[in-house]
């Protein structure tokens, strides 16, 4: 009992911060379920599910803001990899994929011009247009490769949706679209390999219900940002979350 108790708060708590900027609960809430000594067979899929319904929540709240056509190109890379990823998983070292994520994310979020480049071109239309069907297939590749390994890949793939050209709401919204479609994907993949979701329902349900909550209070939360702030926000977040999985992972190799 006291399991699903912390990790219902946690996810409460989690979603207020994602509701509010947009990433970082998830990566957050996997490490916690991890730290209760969960199974990692359990954890992936289980927090895919509960991220499935926290992601969907904030689109529902920002449909308005959604830029619905940048999720057919992110469909185009995420949809077949996690079906060819599910059976390499297990060869794949956990540690060295975090140390990894931790360097891109860092490369991409401060790298000078890189991530100007990389989501709006050189400021033509036509350029932004290739820029972000180019930006939302490696998103969209990430999310279904890694995601069936390292749980996870909100920070990764979000510096592809931090657009000079889109609010705050915009990136919420088509990020969670996106990341919903995402988790999906990853459990069909886990269904398809055996795994039976409706053994942890008395886990999912709870958690889930805690997301939504906490996605509202923290859509409240975020008005209150300026888009100049929420950009600041955005980039200090996935930097300590990036700089979090390089000293864990480095952590590990140590050993």
């Amino acid at each position: 009992m006291i399991v699903p108790t912390i990790l219902t708060a946690a996810a409460l708590i989690t979603a207020v911060i994602s509701g509010m900027a947009g990433l970082g609960g998830g990566t957050v809430l996997v490490a916690i379920m991890f730290g209760v000594d969960l199974p990692p067979k359990t954890v992936v899929p289980v927090h895919a599910a509960v991220q499935l319904v926290s992601n969907g929540a904030r689109t529902v709240l920002f449909a308005r803001y959604v830029k619905w056509a940048a999720l057919l190109s992110f469909l185009l890379a995420a949809v077949p990899t996690p079906f060819l990823a599910a059976p390499w998983v297990k060869h794949l070292d956990p540690r060295w994929v975090r140390l990894g994520m931790g360097l891109f994310i860092l490369a991409v979020t401060w790298g000078s011009g890189l991530l100007s480049r990389l989501s709006v071109g050189d400021g033509s239309a036509g350029a932004r247009a290739r820029a972000a069907f180019v930006a939302l297939l490696v998103a969209g590749l990430l999310a279904g490769g890694l995601g069936m390994v390292v749980g996870a890949t909100g920070a990764l793939i979000a510096p592809f949706f931090l657009r000079d050209d889109w609010s705050k709401e915009t990136t919420i919204g088509t990020k969670a679209l996106c990341q919903g479609a995402a988790h999906v994907l990853k459990l069909a993949a886990f269904s398809a390999h055996g795994f039976a979701l409706q053994a942890h329902l008395a886990l999912i349900v709870p958690m889930s219900v805690a997301v939504v909550l906490g996605t509202v209070i923290g859509k409240r939360i975020g008005k209150r940002l300026s888009d100049k702030a929420f950009a600041l926000i955005f980039r200090l977040i996935l930097s300590a979350l990036s700089l979090k999985l390089c000293v864990s992972a480095l952590l590990q190799l140590w050993r």
